[in-house]
């Protein structure tokens, strides 16, 4: 009884020591210094959001700015629901490697496998390829005026990559990194093929709800989701309405919606063997052509080890930047589209690390 409490203790120690050591990293004025910036960008009208940053877990600057929905004047809250955009990406990518960890495909394995119209000219494309955008597929996002004139009608994802499938690939799979969200589209066929699911349940049932992520799924216009926030665009200095989109289209290359506390509790998990193996997080996070792995941009930043993705959809830019060494996250989610978001998540850590905050470029 006496050993069981003296481990007790030690833990409850260890854990006050974690906080303690967070709390002393953080410069004193740091808070004061992210608000400003935010409220800077906010006034600039370059954001409009939640922002989330924290250290060893523990949050050290939650704000948010803002309307969730500016016809009502509605203000953002930290419980706040964004779209992620391309944030999803590394959703879809954890979901591949759990089935690869299960035995029930392989990387490597061609994507003819499971989706049998695959154009002769794929048969050297395989999941490992569409992982690390490195397959010569062309991005059906990519086809001109797509947004224009193609977003607005609901597609499934065997029409999404039929937008494209026909077309010549744009260099031999594996010698070239260019981003593809025709993709990661497949990516999310095979998930429905293998496991005989819906791609949003199924992420919901092995990943969501065992890690609590209530404040997270895949966005679906006809759904009654409480605190959603309505996306915005700027026109010359007027805020609009974002133009609509069908969020069949994004599917399992941006359809996730999530608030900064969700992103947290994902950033906590990808520490522990909850969601993957360590060997699967070393694929996941091992760079490949352009600094890109799977669903992660992988880099050194202020001299540290930093993964990090970003996220643009009609009406929202987001940004999630992880420093693993450091126990650092950075999460920005705005309802308003804007060029700057990605500099700011940058310049949030740069305060958090006492490092200069690089000057903006021209137009940014």
């Amino acid at each position: 009884m006496q050993r069981i409490v003296k481990q007790l203790f030690l833990r409850i120690l260890l854990a006050a020591l974690v906080v303690l050591h967070a709390q002393e990293s953080v410069p004193k004025d740091f808070a004061q210094k992210a608000d400003a910036l935010c409220k800077d960008l906010a006034s600039q009208k370059k954001f409009m959001g939640s922002v989330l940053v924290a250290r060893g877990g523990k949050p050290v600057f939650r704000k948010s700015y803002g309307f969730a929905n500016a016809e009502w004047d509605i203000a953002n809250t930290p419980d706040t629901k964004f779209r992620l955009g391309s944030i999803t990406k590394q959703f879809t990518a954890v979901a591949l490697l759990q089935l690869v960890e299960q035995g029930k495909l392989k990387l490597d394995d061609p994507i003819s496998k499971y989706y049998t119209d695959a154009p002769k000219a794929w048969d050297k494309v395989t999941i490992h390829h569409l992982l690390n955008h490195t397959s010569g597929i062309p991005s059906y996002t990519a086809i001109p005026n797509f947004f224009v004139t193609g977003s607005k009608l609901p597609l499934t994802p065997a029409q999404l990559v039929k937008l494209t499938q026909d077309e010549p690939l744009e260099f031999e799979p594996g010698v070239k990194f260019k981003y593809d969200n025709s993709g990661y589209v497949l990516l999310g066929y095979v998930i429905e093929k293998i496991t005989g699911k819906g791609y949003a349940d199924y992420l919901r049932q092995v990943i969501l709800d065992p890690l609590g992520m209530q404040d997270t799924g895949y966005d679906t216009q006809s759904t009654i989701l409480k605190h959603r926030a309505s996306g915005y665009s700027m026109s010359g200095a007027t805020m609009i309405n974002s133009s609509y989109l069908d969020m069949t289209l994004p599917y399992a290359a941006g359809s996730l919606y999530s608030t900064v506390d969700d992103l947290s509790i994902w950033d906590q998990a990808l520490y522990t063997d909850k969601l993957l193996t360590p060997a699967s997080k070393d694929k996941m996070f091992t760079p490949g052509l352009s600094n890109y792995g799977y669903g992660w941009f992988i880099e050194k930043r202020f001299n540290r080890r930093h993964v990090e993705h970003g996220g643009g959809i009609n009406g929202f830019n987001t940004v999630i930047s992880r420093f693993p060494d450091d126990k650092v996250l950075v999460v920005v989610l705005s309802n308003l589209n804007s060029n700057a978001i990605g500099k700011m998540g940058t310049d949030l850590a740069a305060l958090l690390f006492n490092e200069p905050v690089p000057e903006p470029q021209p137009g940014k």
